[in-house]
């Protein structure tokens, strides 16, 4: 079952510019090289859209690999959406972080995940299931 890292803390740090090129990179056949950075992007703006309601949290394990998210990877999170069907979605359950597909069917409610060998799981009436927040992103090959 993938969990996440509690450690998931807020994103609040300044305004990151980073320099970006000013040519696309060619995913087919190679073009010139370029010498020259002439722009940059804030990575905040584009990333983190409401900082006091965004979160990082490290994914572990690799029940979510269908849906492309690994072991290792890092979700953004965000905690004032309201969560619909489909969503990838940072669930408590019983007191248990887990990262699942929300899936919602009349009055029954399910946590999905995206690996044949992980059953989905189906939340008992009596259970205690809170959803944390709605993933938005998922950054890959970071540590």
């Amino acid at each position: 079952m993938s969990i996440l890292d509690i450690r998931a803390v807020p994103v609040t740090a300044p305004a990151l510019e980073v320099p970006m090129m000013p040519t696309a990179v060619q995913a087919g056949f190679p073009s010139p090289a370029l010498d020259f950075v002439h722009e940059s992007i804030n990575l905040q703006e584009h990333l983190v859209y409401d900082p006091p309601a965004t979160f990082i949290a490290r994914v572990s394990g690799d029940s979510m690999v269908g849906a492309g998210i690994s072991h290792g990877d890092q979700l953004l999170i965000h905690k004032g959406t309201r969560p619909r069907d489909g969503d990838v979605v940072i669930a408590v359950l019983d007191g248990q972080f887990t990262v699942k597909r929300l899936r919602l069917t009349g009055a029954r409610i399910r946590l999905e995940a995206a690996n044949p060998e992980y059953p989905d799981i189906e939340i008992p009436e009596l259970s205690e299931l809170s959803i944390w927040g709605v993933a938005y992103m998922c950054l890959h090959g970071l540590r």
